[in-house]
């Protein structure tokens, strides 16, 4: 279970990636049922990224992938094509959402949205990377 600390801790740990790379993002995290547990938004981050922050995470979560391996199982000919057009229209395909595993049960997930993909990627990794870093 992801505590609403762990979470904060996660959050901070985005946003820290994000400051080092010089790019502002919004990231939140969610439970095992896509509850939101903590979000944060750095000063003067994009408009859509509150939005796509909850819902990457959402999407990692509910589909026990990270979002940047949704694209392309989501394309035209792929196991899941059309899967944006569903979750009333909340899974989003493209990267920074990850989600967190318990022997290979998605417990949580953290989204990150703001930059170009490869930032949110990059942030939300260091999200996860939080959880095993001492306090």
């Amino acid at each position: 279970m992801i505590t609403y600390d762990v979470a904060q801790r996660m959050i901070a740990a985005a946003h820290s990636e994000a400051a080092r790379r010089s790019v502002r993002v919004s990231a939140a995290v969610v439970d095992a049922g896509g509850h939101l547990i903590a979000f944060g938004r750095m000063d003067g981050a994009e408009i859509a990224g509150p939005t796509l922050a909850i819902d990457k995470a959402y999407t990692a979560v509910s589909n026990t992938i990270a979002t940047s391996e949704l694209a392309g199982l989501a394309a035209p000919g792929g196991e899941l094509f059309g899967l944006h057009a569903n979750g009333n229209g909340r899974f989003v395909i493209f990267g920074g959402g990850i989600p967190v595993l318990d022997d290979g049960v998605a417990v949580a997930a953290i989204g990150v949205s703001g930059a170009a993909v490869a930032d949110d990627v990059a942030c939300a990794e260091a999200g996860i990377a939080a959880l095993t870093r001492p306090r």
